[in-house]
């Protein structure tokens, strides 16, 4: 009897209690600290602050075999260099291993500037001095399964695939002269997919990934990386503030179609974040 009240003395005030007997169940150990390991579900805003850096070509759509000016989109025709944008993700868990992540992400630029040079931008023949106007818009949506091949209390690292829907339209015209020249395109990009994520602490955790292609299909060639890491700090069990880096960097090649020409862009940054997740 002595050993039973002692037993009872010494368990924890707030101790779960098997139902029948009254006696102080075990401790749960596993999952009882929440963690980007433990989410089931986030939704997260950014704030993305990147350096971009764009090289584009755009050829003759009428005349196969015109090839249009190598610009720099940000030298040459005067759009910014550093941006302030916002991006949005959304994370479901299914069951403990499987990760399906949701993305978007835009990218809106424009500028006006003396030309310095004459440039042949698709059907139309900008001259030297001419004021143009220009624009390119970037759209991203991708959708990326894992499966964690590891997964622990404290770590976690899985491959997967991944689906980037990718929308470009780009503008140039001199209003003086009534020269306007528009092309878009929209094109899927598959990626292989690795990710990382380490509770350091109750209320630190590290996290990373990584997506790449390179491939040649027919009359397009490209490669595609997107990469990212950050540092968070769980403020309360659902709520958490981070900092990190990211970088998203394109190049194709296409050779007729709606976008013939080139592009390469380069957005890298850091950024910081905010998250509620259950």
């Amino acid at each position: 009897m002595a050993v039973a009240v002692a037993s009872a003395a010494a368990a924890p005030v707030h101790a779960e209690r098997d139902k029948y007997s009254g006696a102080p169940l075990p401790p749960d150990k596993k999952h009882t600290v929440p963690s980007p390991i433990t989410d089931h579900f986030y939704v997260e805003g950014a704030f993305f602050s990147p350096k971009v850096t764009t090289t584009l070509r755009v050829d003759n759509s009428t005349n196969v075999g015109f090839i249009g000016s190598v610009v720099s989109a940000e030298d040459d025709l005067g759009l910014k260099s550093h941006v302030n944008q916002g991006r949005i993700e959304l994370m479901f868990r299914m069951r403990e291993r499987n990760k399906l992540r949701v993305t978007y992400y835009e990218l809106d630029r424009s500028g006006q500037k003396a030309l310095n040079r004459t440039i042949q931008f698709g059907d139309q023949t900008f001259l030297v001095t001419d004021i143009a106007s220009s624009s390119l818009d970037w759209r991203m949506f991708a959708l990326t399964y894992s499966y964690e091949l590891l997964h622990f209390e404290r770590f976690e690292a899985g491959l997967g695939i991944g689906v980037y829907l990718m929308q470009g339209e780009a503008q140039g015209q001199v209003l003086a002269k009534q020269q306007r020249q528009e092309i878009s395109g929209v094109a899927p990009y598959p990626t292989a997919a690795l990710d990382a994520t380490w509770r350091i602490s109750r209320r630190f955790a590290l996290t990373g990934r990584a997506q790449y292609l390179d491939a040649t299909i027919n009359n397009f060639s490209g490669a595609f990386g997107d990469y990212h890491f950050d540092l968070q700090y769980r403020w309360t069990p659902n709520f958490t503030l981070g900092a990190g880096y990211s970088r998203f960097a394109l190049s194709m090649g296409i050779s007729g179609g709606s976008f013939p020409g080139l592009l390469n862009l380069n957005v890298r940054g850091p950024e910081g974040f905010f998250r509620f997740s259950f």
